[in-house]
């Protein structure tokens, strides 16, 4: 039977545990039985399952017919062990080529949504739930939704601050044939379109200052990209752990403090205007959880606080309006601090439009916690949302004496390896979260500093010109210069 509205979406109908309503199991390798209705779904009482004792290969479709030409989605609740060939949900048969949303590694107990989508021209569809997997290793699927609309990131971005300094010690950057080249220019040709920098107010070394961050802005610019410009409100580092004044601004009264912010936000945005280089998007501060420009205002000093962002948020807006705003906070697993902290911020109107999350899985939760925080968030306060910050390793070897920052077996995200393989699954799996976001409110993603290789002289401690990388191995280049294969994910939108 077909249809244009999915049968069974929630595998509740079913007389036979093998066979479920409005499916078809079909099996090259003679497999069926690995698919089966079980107890234990994501809304009702029952889930499909493809699990065997043994390797197995199956798939469990659908055919959907009598679709206009357009754009479709389709959503599933999935849960998956890992270890599997491959475990998609997929769009076929509907004019064009396949189009795949694997499964992320999720534990036993957490449900992931995972979307896909595809221009139907041929007035038809088949939707396919699919496992090539191992013995033992085991999918689940649940609650199917088909959808006319389309699911895709607006921002596909990368930081790269840290690149002109890279350059100007010697940095190289190859594309995959080993034809050194402009990295801006690479990083455009494998899909990006966004690109943050970062702005310090008087550091150390001389770069990520305004001085430094305009000539960056005309190479962006000129290559057709989109521009976000991060304000740290510091002379280096500003993080969770650390928000420390500027040394000029270290005796000002909290009135000059505000007066600061305000100021040192408009001159840098009236400069990148002035030179036709307008910032696309502003970052007021950076992963602002524990406030900014302590003591002054830390939290909970929640009036400070709102009156430090506000002062930044107006010298945006007075520069040029349509200049979007995010506020950013690290943790984006963690959905009761990114409630409390954006409850208190919105109770004093602080005027914003975008929510910014960083996201590592070593240290932020799950890729379930982070959707669920997405989720909420988005609704809870009618804001679009980006991961403003993420990576991981495609190696635990150093480039350099500077140990790095992920460094060992017991710090990475069970069913990511450490391979080049691994850095895609992760960096592919946070754009599914993302991309699920409902009513379209996930943006897009920005991975951090993609470009910070192993240089001499470019090191972490802008104090220290010796000091070594810690981010090598999660660069998007690899130790021969050469794009690393998750650089490829930003190719599909």
């Amino acid at each position: 039977m077909t249809t244009s509205t999915v049968i069974n979406p929630g595998f509740e109908e079913s007389d036979n545990p093998l066979s479920p309503s409005g499916w078809t199991t079909w099996s090259p390798d003679g497999s069926e039985s690995a698919a089966t209705i079980e107890l234990g779904g994501h809304a009702g009482a029952y889930r499909l399952t493809h699990s065997s004792a043994q390797a197995y290969r199956v798939s469990t479709s659908q055919i959907l017919t009598g679709l206009v030409e357009g754009w479709y989605t389709l959503r599933a609740w999935v849960r998956s062990s890992g270890g599997q060939q491959a475990a998609h949900i997929g769009l076929k048969d509907y004019g064009g080529p396949e189009q795949k949303a694997y499964l992320p590694v999720t534990a036993a107990d957490q449900w992931i949504q995972i979307v896909v989508s595809a221009y139907v021209s041929n007035g038809q569809c088949t939707i396919e739930l699919y496992s090539d997997a191992n013995a033992d290793n085991w999918a689940h699927f649940d609650d199917i939704e088909f959808e006319s609309d389309r699911a895709a990131l607006a921002i596909l971005g990368v930081d790269v601050s840290s690149l002109k300094k890279s350059e100007d010690k010697g940095g190289i950057y190859q594309d995959e044939n080993g034809v050194s080249g402009d990295a801006l220019q690479i990083l455009k040709d494998h899909g990006v379109n966004y690109i943050r920098l970062r702005v310090w107010v008087n550091p150390a070394d001389g770069y990520h200052n305004q001085a430094r961050v305009l000539p960056m802005a005309r190479r962006v610019k000129d290559l057709g990209l989109k521009l976000l410009v991060d304000f740290h409100y510091s002379d280096a580092w500003a993080d969770p752990g650390k928000q420390f004044k500027p040394a000029a601004w270290n005796d000002y009264s909290f009135a000059q403090l505000a007066q600061a912010v305000y100021d040192h936000t408009y001159e840098v945005c009236h400069a990148l205007r002035a030179r036709g280089t307008p910032a696309d998007m502003v970052q007021v501060g950076n992963e602002i959880n524990n406030g900014l420009l302590w003591p002054d205002g830390k939290t909970p000093q929640w009036d400070n606080l709102a009156a430090l962002l506000k002062s930044g948020c107006e010298a945006v807006k007075a520069c040029q309006r349509s200049t979007v705003i995010m506020l950013h906070l690290a943790e984006g697993g963690d959905n009761a601090g990114t409630r409390d902290w954006f409850d208190h911020v919105m109770a004093r109107e602080v005027q914003f439009d975008l929510i910014g999350l960083s996201h590592y899985t070593y240290w932020h939760g799950s890729l379930a916690d982070l959707q669920y925080n997405l989720n909420d968030i988005a609704a809870r306060y009618q804001k679009d949302v980006v991961i403003a910050e993420t990576a991981y390793p495609f190696t635990l070897a150093e480039a350099d004496s500077q140990q790095n920052v992920v460094h060992s077996a017991s710090q990475l995200t069970r069913g990511y390896a450490t391979t080049e393989a691994g850095q895609t699954a992760m960096l592919r799996d946070t754009m599914t979260v993302v991309r699920a976001v409902p009513a379209g409110r996930g943006l897009g993603i920005f991975y951090w500093e993609p470009t910070w290789t192993a240089v001499r002289g470019n090191g972490w401690d802008p104090a220290d010109p010796d000091s070594g990388n810690e981010w090598e191995n999660q660069a998007l280049f690899n130790f021969d210069h050469r794009p690393t294969v998750a650089l490829n994910e930003f190719k599909t939108p």
